[in-house]
Order: structure tokens, then C-alpha cells, then sequence
């Protein structure tokens, strides 16, 4: 019998071990712009984001944006954009890359109240379809297509 690891890694997946933290968020390592930062895995966010603290840490270029952002207990959160990132998981790697820049007080505040980390930033759904994701809960990873 074929594992899924087996069968994926035909596929041309590449596999990137994720981290379960105390509030029960799957995290990933990650570089943007080729920097070390910590994201929380969200298949429920529409978009990948990085708090507005982060912007120099990744050498961002921020634009303003209409859109406003919600999610996580807030509403109504002023956004920027940033494109042309290059985002690197492991060995799957895109450039090229929108991202959102908001206010992720909120949640490192959330965070950190439960003895968890404080994270740079979230893998949106936009990422994981572009990298035609499969998450195995069970061994804490995520697989995405080369």
C-alpha cells in the first residue's frame, strides 16, 4: 500500500513539516524576500498577510488599499499591499507574491496570552491554491506541488 507521502512525493510534491502550538494553530517556517519568519497555516484566511511591525524585517514595499480587513475578532482593519515578494517554503518556492499588510496586534496579543509565539504573518488561502496544498494533519505537514 502506497502512503500518502509516497504518492505525493511522485506527484512532485515537496513536503515542509509544520509546528502545533499551543492554541492549536498549525505554524510554518518560511522566508520572504529571503528572511526568516514564522506564519500561521490559515485555509479559512482568503489572503496571506504580514503585520505592518514586519514591513522592514522583510523589506516590503507597501501601497495603500480601499479593502479592509476582518478576521480574528476584528473588523474594518486598514490594509496595505505589498507585491512582488518572494515567498519560500522549504524547497517550494514562488515570486511574484501579493501580499496584505494589516494590523496583527490582535493576534500575537491573542497569541501570547495563551503562551504561544508571536508570528510575522499568515498563509493565506491564495498561497496554498497557488501551491495546490495538501495538509496532513495527523503527521503535521503540508505538502505543496513543485
Amino acid at each position: 500500500m502506497t502512503t500518502l507521502r509516497q504518492f505525493l512525493t511522485k506527484k512532485e510534491y515537496h513536503r515542509i513539516t509544520l509546528m502545533y502550538t499551543k492554541t492549536n494553530h498549525f505554524e510554518v517556517k518560511a522566508k520572504l524576500n529571503g528572511i526568516d519568519g514564522t506564519f500561521i497555516v490559515d485555509t479559512g484566511a482568503s489572503n496571506s498577510c504580514v503585520g505592518f511591525d514586519a514591513v522592514e524585517k522583510f523589506n516590503l514595499f507597501a501601497q495603500d488599499s480601499d479593502v479592509k480587513a476582518a478576521g480574528a475578532g476584528a473588523t474594518d482593519m486598514v490594509t496595505q499591499l505589498s507585491k512582488k515578494n518572494k515567498l519560500q517554503l522549504g524547497k517550494w518556492a514562488k515570486n511574484r507574491v501579493s501580499l496584505v499588510l494589516f494590523d496583527l496586534t490582535h493576534v500575537n496579543t491573542a497569541l501570547v496570552a495563551h503562551h504561544a509565539e508571536p508570528v510575522d504573518g499568515i498563509i493565506g488561502a491564495d498561497i496554498l491554491k497557488r501551491g495546490k496544498a495538501v495538509i496532513d494533519y495527523e503527521r503535521k505537514c503540508l505538502y505543496l506541488k513543485l
